[in-house]
């Protein structure tokens, strides 16, 4: 079996810590790290919702995303300077909001939409599974905030979320790839799963030959195994039991 590079088995994650309240003054906030990956996620209640959903009695969730300058080994322009988003930042925008929103029944969010911003302070690879599963943490705590204050009888969420990666390595398949590893993967894949176990999203690519199906399977079984961990890291960060 070929060793990777981090030294890590096959099926083991790199150190994952989820930190809530990382920031004082959001409603939700949680603090990401997947090894040296860190994002910062925060949740913001917004009293008001986009205009096609204004007299609807239904809310909506919606994300942003960016990396900061010095998040990697070279500096990279702020996108406000550049005067547009790029499209890797619009994908994964999106990916985070419709990740959160199918586990939020919106229906019972009233007329408010929660804003979350997902900042990259490190990145060595799986950004944006580390900010779909800290989005969850800060998204919670912001319901439970309004829950507490009474402005909702219940948290509106169907179940937990969280997202890992995974590709294939030097011929062979592996959990949550670092920077080193998913450089020279001859295939990944972003897998986004329910508590449950349902699928939320899987974004999966051959970076050079097509990969087969049995191979697509060990995948899915490893982020099967990743995310079962990863939901047992939200509600202990949550302290559920």
């Amino acid at each position: 079996m070929t060793e990777r590079p981090s030294g890590r088995a096959r099926d083991e994650m790199r150190a994952v810590t989820l930190e809530p309240g990382f920031s004082p003054y959001a409603e939700g906030s949680c603090m990401a790290r997947f090894g040296n990956t860190h994002v910062l996620c925060t949740a913001s209640v917004e009293e008001r919702v986009p205009p096609f959903l204004r007299n609807s009695g239904t809310g909506w969730i919606t994300a942003e995303y960016g990396m900061l300058p010095r998040s990697t080994h070279t500096r990279t322009d702020r996108e406000a300077a550049r005067g547009k988003q790029s499209g890797r930042t619009q994908e994964i925008q999106r990916l985070i909001g419709r990740s959160l929103r199918a586990v939020t029944h919106l229906g019972a969010m009233g007329e408010r939409q929660i804003r979350l911003d997902c900042d990259v302070i490190q990145a060595d690879g799986g950004t944006r599974t580390a900010a779909i599963t800290g989005s969850w943490v800060a998204l919670r705590l912001a319901f439970e905030k309004l829950v507490a204050a009474g402005a909702l009888a219940g948290v509106p969420m169907t179940d937990s979320v969280a997202a890992v990666s995974c590709g294939i390595h030097q011929g062979q398949t592996v959990l949550d790839l670092d920077y080193a590893e998913d450089g020279n993967a001859e295939a990944d894949a972003n897998f986004v799963i329910t508590g449950r176990g349902g699928l939320v999203e899987v974004q999966g690519t051959a970076e050079a030959e097509p990969f087969a199906r049995e191979k697509f399977i060990e995948l899915l079984d490893l982020a099967e195994l990743g995310v079962k961990t990863l939901t047992g890291m939200q509600l202990l960060a949550l302290k559920r039991p």
